[in-house]
């Protein structure tokens, strides 16, 4: 074995070369946030799931415009398994949202009981698909979406497609991209929905990840629906651009199905988003 004036080995020397790239690794890769965190398996991720990490509960200042009537509704994913749905149409809940997908490499293993069963008891109901902008364009997982359970149809019982832009929980908090080019993915996946599908997505998101991610970008108020996760009383402020919500995640701890969220405004507003 060679051995070097210092007195380390070849052996050390990799050693010590490995440890100085373990951070940059780091920033490349699964977190840039300080301290040790388990990264969950890809295809776990859901609704909301940073949230209460990254903004807390509590509301914050500048509430928006809520309409007098809420009507309740609930989202769920394949953490939920098998949900009791019977129960939860009993205690009010009118509408439901589904993950049917995670990027192009994940769908829903408890999909056709939740879609299905939410709307075989009554409920207007509609997926979302958990975007991961670092792994593919918007376009590609905008298609791979629809062609596995996001698409729409006018039946007056099936809500337009949900993009749930939010903390990646795989790694950097803004996939890696600058503001301009997070919106660029944003407006490429919406684009393709629409041309797919005939309606423009709701977007899922939170004010502050929306700040730091997008820049606060104005781009989609004006034709895609807000559905804003805020754990408070009160909603608190929203995106830049849009003026109120359509649907307001408050809690991550509710009954029977843990996420539960206000439309915002009577059932028959429910009823006008799902006709179109």
């Amino acid at each position: 074995m060679r051995v070097h004036r210092s007195g380390t080995t070849l052996a050390g020397a990799a050693l010590a070369t490995l440890a100085l790239l373990l951070p940059l690794a780091g920033n490349a890769g699964a977190a840039q946030d300080p301290g040790t965190r388990v990264v969950p398996e890809r295809g776990s991720a859901y609704m909301g799931m940073g949230v209460i990490a990254h903004d807390g509960k509590g509301a914050k200042p500048a509430g928006a415009t809520t309409l007098a009537v809420q009507t309740e509704g609930v989202d769920v994913s394949s953490h939920q398994g098998n949900v009791a749905w019977s129960t939860l149409w009993n205690s009010g809940v009118k509408w439901a949202y589904v993950k049917a997908t995670e990027g192009t490499y994940y769908k829903n293993t408890y999909f056709t009981q939740q879609y299905n069963g939410s709307y075989n008891v009554g409920m207007i109901r509609g997926t979302y698909h958990f975007a991961t902008p670092d792994t593919t364009s918007g376009a590609a997982q905008a298609d791979y979406f629809v062609n596995n359970g996001g698409g729409w149809s006018k039946d007056g019982k099936t809500l337009p497609g949900v993009l749930d832009i939010e903390w990646n929980p795989y790694g950097a908090t803004c996939y890696g991209k600058t503001a301009s080019g997070m919106v660029a993915w944003i407006q490429d996946f919406v684009n393709r929905y629409r041309y797919r599908t005939g309606r423009d997505p709701v977007i899922y998101t939170a004010t502050s990840w929306w700040k730091q991610c997008t820049g606060n970008s104005a781009a989609f108020a004006g034709t895609n629906p807000l559905w804003i996760a805020r754990y408070a009383s009160e909603v608190g402020e929203l995106p830049a651009g849009w003026p109120y919500y359509t649907i307001w995640q408050y809690t991550s701890s509710g009954p029977t199905v843990g996420d539960h969220n206000h439309f915002n405004g009577d059932y028959s507003r429910v009823q006008a988003l799902a006709n179109g």
